[in-house]
């Protein structure tokens, strides 16, 4: 099943996904912020006229690009902290695996240790017999020939042992170094998340508000601009599997959620997030992130898409949508728009598609 993931709020009025956190206070998010933000907050404290909520005639569509523009960079980010968890999960799982090599190589250098142990306490009566003790207790040559020929069995078989131990004792410190460094990986994998995760809700929070100082039209200029126009959900959509015929039916019983930066389900989503949501239903695993999810199955042209395939967008990819046939998509498309159905073409900057399931 695909990993839940806490899902990032934006602002009061949305509908959260269990577990989501606060919005952060305002401030200044530092090199990182996208300097469209700044400019789009210059715009709104110019363009409109004073004592009412109508912009001036001209402007408006350069506000509502800005703004665009913005909530594009926000999914760049937020699909960048998808990808950057995905990869935290990677590290961990080897972590784990060198350590349990760790283990198992200590657990090899006990046992060849123990079994040295006996062969040294061994010879061929029990009692320390060296090559001296064979000449002098032997009766006759055959016999002491015999006793150096057990000795030097005993010795061949230790030099074995010990060549074997050696290499037990290498493993393991190859292991050793290979879960640290894996946790090293780890460990700035989370910092570099958590400052991400950080830098993000703040720029939620500053578009959010310039959003929403937008009138209805811009709005939905915004929308168009990073989604397009919402069609009607279809009665029905044939996949050529059982696996993606669940995943369709899934995605689009979500329709009309809200898009919630970095929510994978069951009530808010992104747009990996959706994907991610509606193949874990169908018993199928993928990481909640576009770009990740855009190197899962293999590859198919446009000419071939069948419901079900994965339809990705822009270069590098941070967005995703699921085709549902007849040049049509179903995807959680932008911030203040619900899961939808819209046109592939809709998005523009079409990049690839995959075919997760036969």
């Amino acid at each position: 099943m695909a990993t839940p993931h806490a899902p990032l709020t934006q602002a009061p009025e949305r509908a959260p996904a269990a577990g989501g956190r606060s919005s952060a206070s305002a401030r200044s998010s530092g090199p990182l912020r996208s300097g469209v933000l700044v400019s789009a907050a210059a715009a709104l404290t110019v363009i409109v006229i004073p004592g009412t909520a109508v912009a001036v005639p001209g402007a408006a569509d350069e506000v509502a690009a800005q703004v665009a523009e913005a909530n594009h960079e926000l999914e760049v980010l937020s699909e960048q902290l998808n990808d950057a968890r995905v990869a935290l999960e990677r590290h961990e799982g080897a972590a784990r695996a060198a350590g349990d090599a760790v283990a198992a190589a200590e657990a090899r250098l006990g046992a060849l240790d123990g079994h040295i142990r006996r062969l040294a306490r061994s010879a061929y009566t029990g009692s320390g017999l060296t090559r001296l003790d064979a000449l002098l207790s032997s009766d006759s040559a055959d016999q002491m020939v015999s006793q150096l020929g057990i000795l030097d069995a005993i010795a061949g078989h230790t030099n074995e042992v010990l060549t074997e131990v050696s290499s037990a004792a290498d493993d393991a410190e190859q292991s050793r170094k290979a879960a640290a460094k894996a946790a090293e990986d780890a460990r700035r994998t989370v910092v570099e998340i958590a400052a991400k995760q950080e830098d993000l809700e703040t720029r939620i929070a500053d578009y959010q508000r310039r959003y929403d100082a937008l009138t209805a039209p811009q709005q939905a200029q915004v929308a168009q601009a990073h989604g397009g126009n919402s069609l009607p959900a279809p009665t029905a959509v044939t996949a050529s599997s059982a696996a993606a015929q669940v995943a369709v039916n899934t995605a689009l019983a979500q329709i009309g959620d809200p898009y919630v930066w970095g929510a994978g389900g069951p009530n808010a989503f992104d747009c990996s997030g959706l994907t991610s949501y509606a193949y874990a239903a169908a018993g199928v695993t993928l990481p909640h992130s576009s770009k990740s999810q855009s190197q899962m199955g293999r590859p198919v042209s446009r000419g071939e898409l069948q419901p079900g395939d994965l339809v990705f967008f822009y270069t590098p990819v941070s967005h995703v949508g699921m085709y549902i046939g007849n040049g049509r998509m179903v995807h959680a498309s932008t911030s203040g728009q619900p899961v939808k159905v819209a046109s592939v073409d809709s998005m523009g900057n079409y990049n690839s598609a995959r075919r997760i399931v036969r």
